[in-house]
């Protein structure tokens, strides 16, 4: 399995990512500059966090014209993974393949914290490393991370099972005092409908290493490792 790492100008967790699936995991990795447009070696795509462009217009709004990106809407639309983690996930929905936009936080403050976060679902392949419910601490660091999607976007994520990673309390309840940025439906992370797009706030790659003191990210990449025979 070989993994792409995109870098945009302004990408400043590029790196990180690389550290996980090369470095612990042992993966052929490749950074793909954005002006690049051939991903035919790439099994998985994933979108780092930082800041695309410098996040002018608004977070991920350029670089959803790259090269790069116009290949990564073929390699979804293929059925193929591809993982957006942070301005990721912004430029996940900017480009289409995922519904919804990231707004401002809700206090207009740029959050760099660690969050509890509720598992909704775990018959995914990004998910199968967890129990269904199980709560997990992940970092975050956004100003821009508070999910929002109109009432018809919101209730089809729901009734379609879409929500992959909520915020919640420690005991796993999501309430307005768990939620770190006024994300609606105290949104974390979602997946399209196909369920191989996968857009999520908190940095996984942050929480995969022991050094760090935290690996709940970790599943998420090895469930990954465990799927991709079944998806190739």
């Amino acid at each position: 399995m070989k993994f792409g790492v995109i870098v945009f100008p302004g990408s400043n967790c590029d790196r990180d990512l690389v550290w996980v699936t090369q470095g612990i995991l042992n993966q052929p990795t490749r950074l793909i500059w954005h002006e690049e447009s051939d991903l035919s070696d790439i099994d998985i795509v994933v979108i780092p966090g930082g800041f695309s462009y410098g996040d002018y217009l608004r977070c991920g709004a350029i670089a959803r014209f790259s090269p790069v990106m116009q290949s990564t809407i073929h390699h979804a639309r293929a059925g193929k993974p591809v993982l957006g983690v942070c301005n990721g996930f912004q430029v996940l929905t900017e480009a289409g393949l995922l519904p919804g936009a990231l707004v401002r936080n809700r206090n207009l403050n740029f959050i760099c914290d660690r969050a509890p976060l509720r598992v909704e679902r775990n018959d995914l392949f990004w998910t199968q490393g967890y129990e269904k419910g199980q709560v997990i601490t992940i970092p975050i660091a956004h100003g821009e991370g508070s999910y929002y999607a109109d009432a018809t976007t919101l209730k089809e994520l729901e009734d379609n099972e879409q929500v992959i990673f909520r915020y919640c309390d420690a005991q796993g309840n999501p309430s307005p005092e768990s939620n770190p940025n006024g994300s609606l439906h105290n949104i974390a992370g979602i997946c399209n409908r196909q369920g191989n797009v996968l857009g999520m706030m908190p940095h996984p790659e942050r929480a995969a290493d022991e050094a760090l003191g935290c690996v709940d990210g970790m599943a998420l990449f090895e469930g990954l490792l465990r799927a991709m025979p079944a998806l190739a």
